[in-house]
């Protein structure tokens, strides 16, 4: 019976590891034609045979522009709710799409999505002159941390929205009758990539969040070096928060993000 039980539970765990992507990650599919047709104002960006994303241009002068990395679920042209803030402070919005969501092609996982965001970081800073901002949320945040550590001499300022300091530390908190550490295989391991960032760094952190509980922020927060800010939307979960924002809380955000008037000229 003992190695029956054994034999289950071993049978259990290679079950979580093979589909671990399936726990992780869960894309919306979405041709451009239907992800422009859905974005009023938004257009395909660069281009919609090259599509890496979606793009909103402020009315008036641009101040920055801003990459927007979102969650786990879905893809990028629900995440709209940003470009009307953000275009009002003056930032150019670039709602950036990882492989294999909305209409792209490519592999789920950290190193896939990463390397992507690294070339979307590299290619931004190509199109556009002055300074450059990442946004990160949730799983968005742990891909932008890692995209902005190999690509930090480009960039202005990072802000992390329900951010952890490493999946590994999550996962164990939802699960943790299993050996996580042996078991996931993508780490976004975001203490480690920020180490030496040496650039504005906001952390945000719903206070009542579930799914990404409060203290993984703050050991974020805790593990960075300055100049950083941390932010704690209260009454928050993880996937109400924007609600709870107003403008002059986005304004304060990205001015403490430009503080430094770090502005990379163009490489064009």
């Amino acid at each position: 019976m003992a190695f029956l039980a054994l034999a289950a539970f071993l049978i259990f765990l290679a079950g979580i590891s093979m589909f671990q992507d399936q726990l992780l990650y869960f894309p919306e599919r979405a041709s451009v034609a239907e992800m422009e047709g859905a974005s009023a104002g938004l257009s395909p960006w660069p281009t919609a045979s090259d599509f890496r994303g979606l793009l909103a241009e402020p009315d008036g002068a641009v101040r920055a522009t801003a990459i927007i990395f979102h969650g786990n679920a879905g893809h990028a042209g629900h995440r709209q709710f940003y470009v009307g803030v953000l275009t009002r402070l003056g930032l150019r919005v670039i709602l950036a799409e990882y492989p294999a969501y909305g209409p792209r092609p490519g592999e789920l996982g950290e190193k896939s999505l990463v390397a992507d965001a690294e070339q979307t970081i590299a290619l931004a800073r190509r199109h556009y002159d002055g300074p450059l901002l990442i946004i990160g949320e949730s799983l968005g945040a742990g891909v932008a941390a890692a995209a902005s550590d190999a690509q930090r001499e480009l960039i202005a300022g990072l802000l992390l929205i329900t951010p952890w300091d490493r999946l590994e530390q999550v996962a164990a908190h939802h699960y943790p009758l299993l050996p996580v550490q042996w078991l996931l295989r993508d780490r976004y391991d975001s203490v480690a990539h920020l180490a030496t960032f040496g650039r504005p760094v906001m952390v945000a952190i719903a206070a009542r969040d579930s799914i990404v509980p409060p203290q993984f922020g703050q050991a974020l927060y805790a593990a960075l070096s300055e100049p950083k800010r941390l932010a704690v939307i209260e009454g928050a979960e993880h996937n109400d928060w924007f609600t709870r924002l107003d403008d002059p809380w986005w304004q304060e955000a990205v001015d403490f993000l430009l503080s430094r008037d770090a502005q990379p000229t163009s490489t064009r």
